[in-house]
């Protein structure tokens, strides 16, 4: 379609427009200022799932562990010691918290994805952290303990890196 067709087009359409009786340009009243409402849901979020397990308590102690209710012992049994073949691994080293918490959640997915039922996540023992306390350890077992996919965890064998790793055991 050329210029000539669009300029024919539009005095078309705006035959039966009318001009303004007036020139005066109206300001609409002021927005009020945009509130960070995500920020603030992700605020909240963080704070249920905190009061959700005591985290003093886990950095505390060397050995990571957890079963789900309706996992047979035998399965976590042999987890604990290291008979299932780990299918893939996540390192954490050197990550923040928020890093690590988004590299866990894309690691869950992946093995969601490859149908993995044993990972392994290296999270360090918290040697080199500021106080010279565990950071990720207490977080990753918070974050594990909430999802659903995750059946069991406990810490790895010294072979596979002791208590600064853990393995997991997933559903498919």
């Amino acid at each position: 379609m050329d210029s000539d067709d669009e300029n024919n087009l539009f005095r078309q359409a705006m035959a039966d427009a009318k001009p303004l009786k007036t020139d005066r340009i109206y300001n609409a009243a002021h927005k009020p200022a945009p509130t960070a409402r995500f920020t603030r849901q992700d605020q909240q979020a963080v704070l249920a799932e905190s009061l959700q397990c005591d985290t003093a308590q886990l950095a505390n102690t060397d050995e990571m562990q957890f079963c789900r209710a309706g996992l047979k012992s035998p399965f976590f049994k042999k987890l604990k010691r290291g008979v299932y073949t780990v299918e893939e691994e996540l390192d954490l080293h050197g990550l923040t918290v928020v890093e690590a918490r988004g590299a866990i959640k894309e690691f869950l997915r992946e093995a969601k994805y490859y149908r993995w039922s044993c990972v392994r996540i290296i999270h360090g023992k918290g040697k080199r952290s500021w106080q010279g306390m565990p950071v990720l350890r207490p977080q990753v077992s918070r974050w594990l303990r909430l999802c659903d996919q995750v059946l069991a965890f406990c810490s790895a064998l010294p072979r596979d890196g002791g208590s600064g790793a853990v393995y997991v055991l997933l559903s498919n």
